[in-house]
């Protein structure tokens, strides 16, 4: 009874005011919430005049000549126009706190302007050539790029995008060991081109043909929604609420994981693997992170196995995580094969494979070519990013507001018994919606777009994805600061406000 009692207290105590007959103070309360509306912080740039077709026009195109393929969020889509840094500016000039970067793409801030003046300056010298010559640029980014990665991670392959990037590591794992089952988690993404789709274990993402030959999935080592886990296991700042009887040293959520993976290897794999891939963070899942040493002993077993070790480092690299440059150090792993996008090129389309030289020597094999793959803009671009992620400190700045984000949510779990979760590490953050904390059951995943519409309303864009559509995700251009994260906060909080309102009143 005083556990049921308990779990009244956090939501404001309202629960307590009802059973009191305070209903009316209740309502005024959630009346006075609403009118202490957000303050977006200020923004010393003004977008110019939007000038394309009208908005009913564009919703006539996207209809009749885009594939249906290409959904949108909010139930009447953004019309965005122009961005600057962690803004967007929609086609009637309306601004928005960007927390979700393009999908976790725009890394250090919507039209940075050094990166466009490198992008503008290239344009105007050399645009393409294919890497059938040399050119300047990709030989410079090269060396910039993998003198940022251990030994003897240093030979890299630039491709356009995760999916390509992913699709290569699978192929030179195969070539490399001459082995074919590969290992991946239940709820990871990893492409959506044919040959990633066998790694990619979220269904909506699957077609009902035959794909993913050789690719067998484990169990998701995730320590709020699996069946193990307490309030020690992962690296970030803020722990689920889930007790631990571990001792010191010790995690026994880690060791049932373990024994998970190793049934895996069992009894779904050949005695011989080809390698295994992992998110050092889980990106679409929204934010889920394994037991701390999961990756050291994960990694020890498959290469028992003769096979390779790849890192997708697509969301988690390049700072987002804060600690580290790459979202595999923070494990304290050095994988043999390292995938990277999205936030290379802060939008632009690039990607990079990057491994040692005896594993990149199986492609001289055979014939394998990229037309666009090192493009003379795009490794311009991602020379410059690299620039402003060292100049701008954005790794620590990921670190410290990231983690301020983090402390922040995490009071809000506290208050809400929808909040269910709230974790991540730097500016890769999850915040898991449930029906109770008890049950840890999904809120549906209309209420949890109900809120992101709520929140768009209000200024800010969250992510929401997971398996169950049930998670808020948070990467954000790494420029973000503080006073962005309070208004956030706010306007989460008074979205999660105005659904408990709704669904009382029913």
């Amino acid at each position: 009874m005083a556990r049921a009692l308990g779990r009244l207290r956090p939501v404001w105590t309202w629960g307590w005011r009802r059973h009191l007959g305070s209903d009316a103070l209740r309502q005024q309360e959630l009346k006075s919430s609403f009118s202490m509306k957000a303050k977006m912080p200020p923004c010393d740039f003004s977008p110019e005049k939007y000038e394309s077709y009208p908005y009913e026009h564009m919703l006539k195109i996207r209809k009749q000549n885009l594939f249906p393929t290409l959904v949108t969020c909010y139930k009447k889509p953004l019309l965005l126009h122009q961005g600057h840094m962690q803004w967007l500016f929609d086609y009637e000039g309306r601004r928005y706190l960007d927390l979700f970067a393009g999908v976790a793409t725009v890394s250090v801030g919507h039209c940075h302007p050094k990166v466009t003046a490198a992008a503008q300056k290239q344009l105007g010298r050399l645009w393409h050539t294919s890497n059938i010559y040399m050119h300047p640029a990709i030989h410079e980014y090269a060396d910039k790029l993998t003198a940022l990665l251990p030994d003897p991670l240093k030979v890299v392959c630039l491709t356009n995008s995760g999916s390509e990037a992913n699709d290569l590591a699978m192929l030179m794992a195969r070539l490399y060991t001459r082995n074919f089952d590969l290992i991946c988690f239940r709820g990871g993404y990893h492409g959506a081109s044919p040959y990633t789709l066998g790694l990619t274990s979220v269904g909506v993402f699957k077609p009902s043909i035959a794909n993913g030959f050789g690719c067998q999935t484990t169990m998701l080592p995730d320590v709020f929604r699996g069946p193990w886990g307490g309030s020690h296991c992962r690296d970030s700042p803020v722990q689920t609420i889930r007790k631990c009887s571990c001792s010191q040293g010790c995690c026994e959520a880690n060791d049932q994981y373990i024994e998970q993976l190793k049934d895996t290897l069992r009894t779904c794999a050949s005695k011989a693997v080809a390698g295994f891939i992992a998110e050092p963070i889980q990106g679409y899942n929204g934010a889920v992170q394994y037991p701390k040493r999961f990756l050291q002993e994960a990694f020890r077993l498959i290469r028992e196995r003769g096979g390779v070790c790849i890192a997708d480092e697509v969301q988690t690299g390049f700072g987002r995580t804060g600690s580290h440059f790459w979202g595999f150090q923070t494990h304290d792993v050095v994988p043999d094969i390292v995938t990277t996008a999205k936030g290379i090129g802060n939008g632009f389309p690039m990607a990079a494979v990057i491994t040692t030289r005896e594993i990149a020597n199986i492609l001289a094999q055979i014939f394998h070519f990229n037309t666009f793959g090192g493009n003379a803009v795009a490794c311009v671009v991602g020379s410059a990013v690299l620039d402003v992620l060292a100049e701008d400190d954005l790794q620590k700045n990921s670190e410290e507001v990231g983690t301020y984000m983090l402390l922040e949510f995490a009071k809000l779990r506290d208050k809400f018994e929808i909040v269910g979760d709230v974790r991540g590490k730097g500016l890769m953050i999850g915040i898991e919606m449930v029906k109770s904390k008890d049950s840890r059951q999904p809120l549906p995943a209309e209420d949890v777009n109900q809120i992101g519409e709520d929140c768009k309303d209000m200024g800010v864009l969250f992510g929401m994805s997971g398996i169950y559509g049930q998670t808020f995700r948070i990467k954000p251009p790494m420029c973000i600061t503080k006073q962005d994260v309070d208004f956030a906060v706010e306007v989460f909080q008074a979205a999660l406000m105005r659904h408990l309102e709704k669904t009382s009143a029913k």
